[in-house]
């Protein structure tokens, strides 16, 4: 297993089908349920494991997750409704050093609870030509709606995996 990758890199089907959308918007649908159980009656110690040498703490991939999410969710929402908007990049790790980081990791769980809540209604609603959408990352390019739900499930399973791993060790 590639610690740094434990469930491999994205991978986005040329033809995304409306099966791929509805597993995509299942797993994030139970994503906060499982984080939860992986988090809960966690210690300071505890929550300071990593999954490898230099990577972020299990507190900080919580506190990361969710700020992902919240960035993810509002490029999904302007590529929606914009005709290709150009969405700045995050700075993750400045993001991550910030002081709210040290707050509860239940506070980025009941984050994700309501944006992965909004994301299936979206991603659910959509009809099916919104999926070509794009928005211009400004970093990455141009990114179709598709495969930015895609990106939504995939990164929220990787850290997830992450945070397994620095708990089993």
């Amino acid at each position: 297993m590639d610690a740094k990758f434990p469930i491999g890199p994205l991978q986005v089907p040329d033809d995304v089908k409306a099966e791929h959308i509805q597993e995509w918007l299942e797993k994030i649908g139970s994503y906060s349920m499982r984080l939860r159980e992986a988090v809960d009656g966690l210690d300071d110690e505890q929550l300071e494991k990593k999954y490898r040498e230099g990577s972020w703490t299990v507190r900080q991939l919580v506190h990361h997750i969710a700020d992902s999410q919240l960035n993810m969710y509002q490029r999904l929402k302007l590529a929606v409704t914009d005709d290709n908007p150009t969405v700045p990049a995050f700075d993750q790790e400045k993001w991550a050093a910030l002081p709210d980081n040290d707050l509860p990791v239940e506070s980025s769980i009941r984050m994700l609870e309501g944006l992965n809540e909004r994301i299936v209604s979206l991603g659910q609603r959509l009809p099916e030509e919104f999926l070509d959408r794009v928005f211009t990352h400004e970093v990455n390019g141009e990114i179709t709606v598709a495969t930015k739900l895609a990106k939504l499930c995939w990164h929220e399973e990787h850290h997830l995996a992450h945070i397994k791993t620095a708990l089993e060790k």
